[in-house]
């Protein structure tokens, strides 16, 4: 189902027709997100971080007035390149925010670029995209996949672990988080097992785990996955065995995990209780405002809307030069909510990385909370293959 949305000055209207971007007088954005299935819950953090940046922003992307269409990719690259293809050539969108998962990202990049629209992408970074097809019109604002992975692996080369078994999903997110973790991870795996995207039951390949009795276990499951993973290793009795991941414990799966998550560590480019004044107010307005505690996916949605703002605020509004409105894109010219924060020649962020534990906060809420930093100003390892 697709809704549309517009906002324009303070007001938010919907089910308005398709405009033709006969002029600059409105900045047109496409969300594509995964809003229904096991993951939705993934794409409403980052649409209603996308939504909330709007707000702090007067509904406004650099004075303008703005016109937001928001779509559900349903978790299929097939979908999502036919509604890519409707936003650019229909709507005429200047930008599309999004996606979630890495091969809706590999699917539209080209008809989004292709069509004339700027790709933003808020949480997908394969490692295709950051070296050999860099995209001149595809800037990131979350990470290069491998990196949030490359965190652990270097906190378990810390640790002195000799023996790791590492498992994630079948697809090009999953296999970068394997070889992100072993970038930084040089010592001996017991295993590693690829799963299918969206499997549920874990109970054979913990089995096989526990007879393997590895050091450490890294998992990278997203949504539904991880809420079932970290249930089941817990009911197995498996808890004595270090458990490190990305986006497995996080402030998406964490309201279904609960106590079973607590401890846990993740790597992060974020997490809610990082001390910068913005990330604090941001948190702040977001509980409030949802009634739950923003994951790393709001924050890099919102940080989006931001980029934009400032890319079309330095152009005066002048959508049509393209090369003005790509430089100043470039430049990142805008406060994020990480701190520190640039794009690299490949347009993917260079950033700051921690390691975190699940905590419970003091409102009950279940949260990740920075631990340690494990990696300062990192830039991803594929930019040098990027001829841009």
């Amino acid at each position: 189902m697709q809704l549309k949305t517009t906002l324009l000055a303070t007001s938010i209207l919907a089910g308005l027709a398709p405009m033709a971007h006969a002029d600059d007088d409105v900045v047109r954005v496409g969300l594509v997100y995964t809003l229904s299935g096991p993951a939705a819950v993934l794409g409403e953090h980052s649409r209603d971080g996308f939504l909330l940046a709007m707000e702090n922003l007067g509904n406004k992307l650099g004075g303008k007035e703005v016109e937001i269409t928001v779509i559900d990719d349903e978790q299929k690259p097939d979908i999502a390149v036919s509604r890519a293809r409707e936003l650019v050539e229909s709507d005429q969108v200047d930008f599309v925010v999004g996606p979630v998962f890495s091969n809706i990202l590999n699917a539209i990049v080209g008809p989004v670029t292709e069509g004339g629209a700027f790709l933003v992408s808020t949480n997908a970074g394969t490692s295709n995209l950051a070296g050999v097809e860099c995209n001149p019109d595809l800037f990131v604002t979350s990470y290069q996949n491998d990196q949030m992975h490359e965190v652990s692996g270097k906190y378990a080369q810390d640790q002195g672990f000799q023996n790791v078994f590492l498992l994630a999903p079948n697809y090009q997110a999953g296999k970068d988080a394997m070889e992100g973790f072993k970038h930084s991870y040089t010592n001996g795996l017991a295993g590693e097992i690829l799963v299918p995207l969206g499997q549920l039951d874990f109970s054979a390949e913990l089995a096989q785990i526990a007879a393997m009795q590895p050091d450490a276990i890294y998992a990278f499951m997203p949504g539904g996955m991880g809420v079932n993973l970290v249930k089941q290793f817990n009911q197995a009795g498996m808890t004595g065995i270090p458990f490190m991941s990305a986006f497995t414990v996080d402030e998406t799966t964490l309201p279904a995990q609960q106590d079973a998550a607590l401890g846990l560590s993740g790597g992060s480019n974020w997490a809610p209780d990082l001390d910068t004044p913005q990330s604090k107010e941001f948190v702040s307005q977001f509980v409030a405002k949802y009634d739950r505690v923003p994951a790393t996916y709001a924050m890099q949605a919102y940080d989006a809307a931001y980029l934009i703002d400032s890319a079309v605020a330095a152009v005066e509004g002048n959508l049509s030069d393209r090369d003005a409105l790509r430089d100043a894109m470039a430049k990142a010219d805008f406060t994020s909510l990480r701190g520190d924060f640039a794009f690299g020649p490949n347009h993917f962020p260079v950033q700051d990385f921690y390691l975190t534990k699940v905590v419970q906060r003091e409102d009950g809420a279940y949260a990740t909370s920075i631990d340690q930093t494990i990696f300062t100003a990192y830039s991803d390892n594929y930019v040098g293959d990027c001829a841009m």
